[in-house]
């Protein structure tokens, strides 16, 4: 555990660890305890949702986390990089208390990417509804994908990744490797690119994905980003369109793990889509969004990345599609930033992916 060396009650949170840092904010450490946490959720300024990879749903409730774990989530695969994973509240949640997560969902066959929806009453989840569930699974524990992003429309987006098996992403009869759309409840949308032909997935909005683990809305244009991985280099941010194809693994930046080799056909095939912006070498991103808030003025609309191999955090500059400028933060102060999330007070919160891992906070100087 952390020493508590500073301790005060900020903005409804108890914070018992501060550090100014040398780029113009505070990082306040408002909760560690955390068993590789994956995703946060704001309930209100005083309460907050945090996923444990290995199953668990925890309640921070003003600074200081429960020890009992949040009870009836349905059974979780926490297999390799599985688990109980994003966590996201409905647009109108207040009026209808539903929370949304996507968890590694098992069955004899194994482990796929599944999508829930509950409602939380005290540390009891009610009204569970599975709206999703891969109907493929298999033994790997690679790339289950799992961002959930809600539009302006009220459609529910969340990605998959190719589930450690390449090919899978450019079939539009699997799952695997692509953004799936839906309604909030579930069903899918009439107008998906893919409904009506026979032998095709109608949940698919896009597909050719590797491992999206970054999900936002742009706030100006209302469209899906994402961020994926990348294989050895070519990590991806893409701007997403119904039933384009992203090339994975047709195309990619990236190499083979094994004697660094050429992976599919180059960088560039016609009719595939070309990536907004590539790290080569990889930065293994994680966790996405835009800043909107009073907080951090000079960040309005740019664009934040939590960072695991490099251990940071990245801030994106950007001009409609394009990628101006490029920051990096808290460089190894930290750890493995698997999430990063806007509070209800419009301070930046991000998540530390380890044993113990912590709820940062970020505020302005």
């Amino acid at each position: 555990m952390l020493k508590r060396v500073a301790s005060g009650l900020i903005a409804g949170l108890f914070v018992f660890s501060s550090a100014t840092n040398a780029q113009g904010f505070n990082v306040d450490i408002i909760s560690d305890g955390l068993e590789h946490p994956w995703s946060v959720a704001f309930l209100s300024e005083h309460k907050i949702l945090v996923t444990e990879r290995p199953g668990r749903l925890r309640l921070i409730e003003n600074g200081k986390l429960h020890p009992q774990a949040i009870q009836g989530l349905p059974d979780i695969a926490a297999v390799g990089q599985g688990g109980l994973l994003d966590v996201v509240l409905h647009p109108n949640y207040q009026d209808n208390g539903w929370i949304y997560f996507s968890y590694a969902a098992k069955d004899s066959a194994g482990q796929g990417t599944a999508v829930a929806r509950a409602k939380l009453d005290g540390l009891q989840l009610r009204n569970l509804e599975v709206l999703f569930s891969m109907p493929y699974k298999t033994s790997s524990g690679h790339h289950f994908g799992s961002r959930l992003t809600f539009d302006k429309q009220g459609y529910l987006y969340f990605s998959i990744g190719d589930r450690g098996d390449p090919e899978r992403a450019q079939s539009l009869s699997d799952h695997a490797g692509s953004i799936i759309r839906l309604h909030d409840d579930g069903r899918i949308p009439a107008d998906n690119p893919f409904v009506g032909v026979t032998s095709l997935k109608g949940e698919i909005y896009s597909y050719g994905h590797r491992n999206p683990q970054g999900m936002a809305l742009n706030p100006t244009t209302g469209e899906i980003w994402i961020h994926e991985h990348g294989p050895q280099g070519g990590d991806e941010i893409n701007r997403i369109q119904g039933g384009k194809n992203y090339g994975w693994p047709t195309i990619t930046y990236g190499r083979n793990y094994v004697l660094g080799t050429k992976i599919g056909e180059g960088t560039h095939k016609e009719g595939l889509e070309q990536p907004l912006l590539q790290w080569t070498p990889s930065i293994a991103p994680s966790g996405m969004v835009f800043y909107q808030g009073d907080a951090f003025p000079q960040w309005q609309g740019q664009l934040f990345i939590g960072a695991l191999k490099y251990q940071m955090l990245v801030r994106l500059s950007v001009d409609g599609e394009q990628v101006i400028e490029q920051e990096r933060l808290l460089e190894k102060e930290y750890g493995r930033i698997r999430d990063v999330r806007v509070g209800p007070d419009d301070y930046l919160y991000l998540l530390t992916d380890d044993d113990n891992g912590k709820l940062l906070r970020l505020t302005p100087r």
